[in-house]
């Protein structure tokens, strides 16, 4: 059973991880750039993540994803690219379907991702 976090904060530990894996530091201004959020609307939301325990900030700034922030950031990054990648199959317009997938990831159930993914796998050509 997971914890059932706000959508904001998953956004925010997806975006610490999109970030990690492309530029390997990541500070609360970089994470308000690619989100066009203000630097202190970021700065409160990485308070709130690091002390309910899902990141880890060092004395320079730089944000790491704790154990629990790597789950959820993780699941949520594998149901956004999934469903993505799914509706573009299907003939939805790239850019629909990213910003669909960004509301479709956040909703969805555990069991109803894995029967879909499982059905789109299994019928795969």
């Amino acid at each position: 059973m997971s914890v059932k976090i706000h959508e904001s904060a998953e956004n925010y530990l997806e975006t610490i991880l999109i970030l990690k894996n492309r530029k390997g530091l990541v500070r609360s201004i970089d994470i308000a750039n690619e989100l066009g959020f203000s630097k202190p609307s970021v700065s409160i939301a990485m308070k709130n993540l690091r002390e309910n325990g899902y990141i880890e900030v060092d004395p320079k700034g730089f944000i790491e994803l704790a154990e629990p922030g790597r789950e959820i950031a993780e699941r949520i990054y594998e149901r956004h690219t999934f469903i993505s990648a799914w509706l573009e199959d299907i003939g939805v317009d790239p850019m629909v379907a990213v910003e669909d997938a960004c509301r479709m990831e956040h909703i969805i159930s555990a069991e109803s991702f894995e029967a879909i993914k499982k059905y789109v796998n299994s019928h795969k050509s």
